[in-house]
């Protein structure tokens, strides 16, 4: 009697214990497909005040908000997501990923807000981001472009983003803080894979600092990034062809995004011209950013060439941005299809992670005073009133090039 009562006692406390062994997962589980992911802060327009917080599930959700609270301060406000849909491709793979998307504004600028990003009652841990400043304050920016194909690569050069935007908050120098991260394109390999788009979210958010400072991106279509999931991932319309766009930092500087995979004449060159005109009368600083190269290191130039180039030159931009050849690059001062002082630099091409290349040294442009290399690399731009410093920064933090051109 005794043997057989000890037995199913025995029988009892076992089952009950294989319920709660297989339970448990089950809602670790749907915890874990709730769970905040992938989250970002993209720049489109007006970073003073305004941002889009994007944020992924891997399970589509009902309930998705961002809390957000200026540091320091009391009270805080909840803004729903507007934006709640299934990444296009999802059936072509298999894959279950879902985003969600807050455009917020009335936002004060140089000011640290703190954001905690909820769906369906899980919560992603306390992060933050500053606003941009919109006076003649002094700023830093990353510039890097290709960040395919090599996930080990591309994971190591963003925790070295991670590491300099920490360092640069230590020097307590707002010249030196770093406002963000303007991306030449090329994030995946396949532009209409979700498996890679999210293999890449996932990485974007090693760039985020150890206190928890999100990295906004200011991003550009590379030839790559063919498809719907670009525009979904950065909160661009879905049907948007375009993707050019322009972005102040007060009267100080003007980033110019153009997109080398629309047509670069007609339309967009007629834009660029107003934008260009536009902007030159206001602001200190004009940048240009966009993916395949006008003055290419490894490959043939692009046709922004022609249909950009004279447009730079007429309004005299101060500095290119370019991606697209796996190379390091700086070009000589370019004016009329030759070097003068008086002229433009081109920096390049892509060093984010993708494999690279070696570039041609022997063409005229990019001999000295011109450089180029090869390497994962990070490209640092320091805007001061009187000057901008260029800076390569290689994967390990040696320099691998510095440049200052003069006002």
């Amino acid at each position: 009697m005794r043997t057989t009562k000890t037995y199913l006692i025995f029988l009892r406390f076992f089952f009950c214990f294989f319920l709660a062994s297989v339970a448990a997962p089950v809602q670790a589980d749907v915890e874990e497909d709730t769970r905040p992911r992938n989250v970002r802060v993209v720049w489109l327009r007006n970073p003073s005040t305004t941002a889009t917080l994007i944020w992924d599930t891997v399970k589509p959700t009902t309930d998705n908000s961002v809390r957000i609270q200026q540091h320091g301060a009391e009270e805080a406000r909840t803004h729903k997501a507007r934006w709640n849909e299934s990444y296009s491709y999802a059936d072509k793979e298999n894959v279950d990923l879902n985003y969600h998307r807050v455009l917020i504004d009335g936002l004060l600028p140089s000011t640290r807000y703190d954001v905690e990003f909820e769906s369906d009652g899980q919560k992603s841990r306390r992060l933050y981001f500053v606003t941009a400043p919109d006076d003649n304050r002094s700023m830093t920016f990353l510039f890097g472009g290709d960040s395919r194909s090599d996930q080990r690569a591309r994971r190591s050069v963003n925790e070295m983003m991670a590491e300099l935007v920490t360092e640069a908050q230590a020097t307590e120098d707002p010249a030196d803080d770093i406002v963000g991260l303007i991306h030449a394109g090329d994030y995946v390999a396949t532009g209409t894979s979700l498996k890679q788009w999210s293999r890449w979210l996932g990485d974007h958010e090693l760039t985020t600092a150890e206190d928890g400072r999100l990295l906004p991106i200011i991003p550009a279509r590379g030839n790559h990034d063919r498809g719907r999931l670009f525009n979904e991932a950065f909160g661009f319309k879905i049907k948007d062809q375009h993707n050019w766009y322009g972005v102040s930092f007060g009267t100080f500087l003007r980033v110019s995004v153009l997109n080398t995979e629309a047509s670069v004449a007609g339309r967009q060159a007629k834009w660029l011209d107003q934008e260009l005109a536009t902007n030159r009368a206001t602001h200190r600083w004009l940048v240009a950013q966009y993916h395949r190269p006008a003055y290419a290191a490894t490959k043939w130039p692009s046709s922004a060439l022609i249909h950009w180039v004279p447009l730079f030159e007429k309004h005299n931009v101060d500095l290119v941005c370019e991606g697209d050849g796996h190379t390091i690059k700086r070009t000589v001062p370019i004016r009329n299809g030759k070097q003068d002082p008086t002229g433009i630099v081109y920096v390049g091409e892509g060093g984010l992670g993708v494999p690279p290349r070696q570039p041609k040294p022997k063409r005229w442009y990019l001999q000295s005073p011109g450089m180029c290399g090869s390497g994962h690399h990070v490209q640092r731009l320091k805007f001061e009133e009187d000057t901008l410093t260029y800076e390569v920064v290689l994967l390990g933090g040696k320099i691998g090039d510095r440049w200052e051109k003069k006002k």
